[in-house]
């Protein structure tokens, strides 16, 4: 299975970095995972034109075999255990390639919207673009910790 994330904007805090990259090495044993940032947009422009831009950025990474998951605060919701029998779900229903996608801070154009997969959403609570990234690295790690019934995940 492949697991990409692709999120909008450079990670600019360094303890953020550094769970980005711890997460994303202990991934490595269990998938192919990758997580990209790819350039923000012009944050002076109205909020509309800077989803548009965004849009345009998500579809030029998207590739036509990557199942679309959006990070999304009306996405559904899981317990962690939950998420890991989704996981394990979308491996054996041979969606090799599962992409989420984590927007700016106003969310996403309509176009992305109209051709997401999924949405799923961490929490009822807001988290900012940047705090994000690790919670969802750290809750895939920990999904395959429970698909494969090691002790991080404890019950």
């Amino acid at each position: 299975m492949k697991i990409s994330i692709l999120a909008i904007g450079r990670t600019d805090e360094d303890a953020i970095k550094t769970l980005i990259d711890k997460y994303s090495k202990r991934l490595g044993r269990f998938c192919q995972f990758e997580f990209k940032t790819v350039a923000d947009v012009n944050r002076k422009q109205p909020v509309e034109q800077q989803k548009k831009k965004e849009a345009e950025i998500f579809l030029r990474h998207i590739k036509k075999n990557q199942h679309i998951i959006l990070l999304d605060e009306k996405g559904k919701m899981f317990s962690s255990i939950e998420f890991s029998n989704w996981i394990a779900k979308k491996g054996v229903q041979s969606e090799s390639s599962l992409i989420f996608l984590i927007g700016g801070p106003y969310g996403f154009d309509n176009s992305i919207y109209q051709l997401n997969h999924e949405k799923v959403a961490l929490s009822k609570m807001t988290f900012s673009h940047q705090m994000v990234r690790p919670f969802i690295i750290e809750q895939i790690y920990r999904a395959f910790s429970i698909i494969n019934r090691l002790p991080y995940h404890h019950h």
